[in-house]
C-alpha cells in the first residue's frame, strides 16, 4: 500500500496557505492530494480559510462568519506571507472544486466547525460536492464529532474522518459512534499499535502535520494511508527513497 501525500492547506510551506498559488504549487511539486479548510461567510458561502478570523492571513480583521463573501473578496490574502503574493484572494469552495475537478488529486476538506459550529455547513458542502460529482474523491474531516454525525445522516457514500490531537482510550469506538470511517491523527498519536488496530478494522489512518524527513520515513515504514505536509516536494522525495529502500530489501531476501 502506498501512502498518499496531501499538501496541507496547499503547499503552505512555500506559499500563502489555502490560496490558489498554494494549490497550484502543490500540483507543480507532485502532491497526490490537497487538504484545505472550509468555513462559512455571513451570507452562507463556503470559503477556504483555516482561522475563524481573517486577522492572521489577510489584511483585514473580524470573524469569517460576520463578513459577507463580497467583503472577503476585498481582502489581500497573500501579502502577509510575502510581497510577491500581494493581491491574492481568499478562495471559495466552488472555485476550488472547479479547479481541481479535471485534475488527478485526492481531496480532503476539513470542516472548521469545532469552534464556530456553522449551521448547515455539512449540507452546503455536500451540495457542492455533488454538483461537481466529487464525492468519491473527497474525504470530509472534522474535530467535531457532532458534525461527522450530521454529515453521515446526509450521505452514506462519503468518506468521513474524525480528527484528533488527543489520545483516546478506544479511538475506533469513537469513530463508530459518530459515523466516521477514517482516522486523521496528530503525529504524536502515531504508534505501531494504532496502525495495526486501524489495519485490522480496515480504517484508513492519515497523519498530520508531517514536515520532518525522519517523521515522513516513519509514516512510510508503518504503512500510514496518508500524510498531510506543508512540504509536498520533500515528502515525494522521501517517498521515492522509501520505495527504493523497499525494493533493495526485497532483492536481498
Amino acid at each position: 500500500m502506498s501512502t498518499t501525500i496531501y499538501a496541507h492547506r496547499g503547499s503552505s510551506g512555500l506559499s500563502p496557505e489555502n490560496t490558489m498559488p498554494a494549490f497550484q504549487q502543490a500540483e507543480q511539486l507532485g502532491a497526490e492530494g490537497i487538504e484545505t479548510d472550509v468555513q462559512l461567510t455571513k451570507d452562507k458561502v463556503p470559503v477556504l480559510i483555516h482561522d475563524e478570523t481573517v486577522d492572521r492571513t489577510t489584511n483585514g480583521m473580524g470573524y469569517v462568519k460576520d463578513l459577507t463573501y463580497n467583503e472577503l473578496m476585498q481582502l489581500d490574502a497573500g501579502s502577509w506571507y510575502a510581497e510577491r503574493f500581494q493581491g491574492t484572494k481568499i478562495v471559495s469552495l466552488e472555485e476550488f472544486l472547479s479547479w481541481i475537478k479535471p485534475k488527478d488529486f485526492a481531496i480532503n476538506l476539513e470542516l472548521k466547525n469545532n469552534i464556530v459550529d456553522y449551521p448547515n455547513l455539512e449540507a452546503i458542502v455536500l451540495e457542492q460536492l455533488r454538483t461537481f460529482q466529487l464525492e468519491e474523491r473527497t474525504v470530509i474531516s472534522s474535530f467535531n464529532s457532532e458534525s461527522i454525525k450530521r454529515f453521515r445522516s446526509l450521505a452514506s457514500d462519503v468518506e468521513l474522518a474524525l480528527l484528533s490531537s488527543k489520545r483516546m482510550e478506544d479511538p475506533l469506538r469513537n469513530l463508530t459512534e459518530c459515523g466516521a470511517n477514517a482516522f486523521h491523527a496528530n503525529y504524536r498519536l502515531l504508534t505501531k499499535k494504532l496502525m495495526q488496530q486501524c489495519d485490522h478494522h480496515n480504517v484508513p489512518l492519515r497523519i498530520y502535520t508531517v514536515n520532518r524527513p525522519s517523521r515522513m520515513m516513519r509514516c512510510y515504514n508503518l504503512g500510514c494511508d496518508g500524510i498531510f505536509t506543508d512540504f509536498p516536494h520533500l515528502s515525494m522525495e522521501k517517498k521515492e527513497l522509501h520505495h527504493h529502500q523497499q525494493l533493495r530489501k526485497k532483492a536481498s531476501q
